[in-house]
């Protein structure tokens, strides 16, 4: 199939510089790199992740839900007996 593209200089010099390397025509060495690149995208592998729980270790009778309310709670007391000493 005949097109026409418009690569980037930076790409095409690198193109360029392949194809005289490798004593091959610029079109197979585009080709080639187009092939490459596309099938690499269909062919890599989701990358997983491995997720290991871990237990905080939370207290008997505190609801670690609520633990918020647990800090204000503890920061009005805090408040208050500040308040009281003055």
């Amino acid at each position: 199939m005949r097109t026409t593209l418009t690569i980037d200089d930076d790409l095409a010099g690198i193109l360029q510089r392949r194809a005289r390397d490798l004593g091959k025509p610029f079109k197979e060495i585009v080709n080639s790199a187009l092939r490459n690149g596309l099938l690499a995208e269909t062919k890599a592998e989701p990358h997983t992740v491995k997720v290991r729980p871990h237990d905080f270790g939370g207290s008997p009778g505190i609801d670690l839900d609520r633990l918020n309310q647990l800090v204000d709670e503890l920061e009005a007391q805090d408040y208050q007996r500040k308040a009281a000493k003055r």
